[in-house]
């Protein structure tokens, strides 16, 4: 029988035996929601503000740094 994570988890399956099979609930006042509408609800979040422009800045500088070390 499978545990859970750690050795003295109990197995997963016996705790939510009550629910595990029950059927996706949904709303019966509000209409499911696309996943594209979903995944719009995220897009705006930027955990990482800066973070492309500086990956491609460091880049820049890398490649730079290369082609003077390499060029003949």
């Amino acid at each position: 029988m499978t545990k859970g994570i750690g050795e003295n988890e109990p197995d997963p399956r016996i705790i939510y035996a009550d629910i595990i099979d029950l059927p996706h609930w949904q709303s019966p006042t509000r209409p499911h929601m696309s996943l594209h509408d979903r995944a719009a609800q995220f897009a705006p979040f930027a955990a990482l503000t800066g973070y492309h422009e500086m990956v491609d800045e460091e880049a820049k500088q890398h490649i730079a740094s290369y082609e003077d070390d390499h060029s003949s």
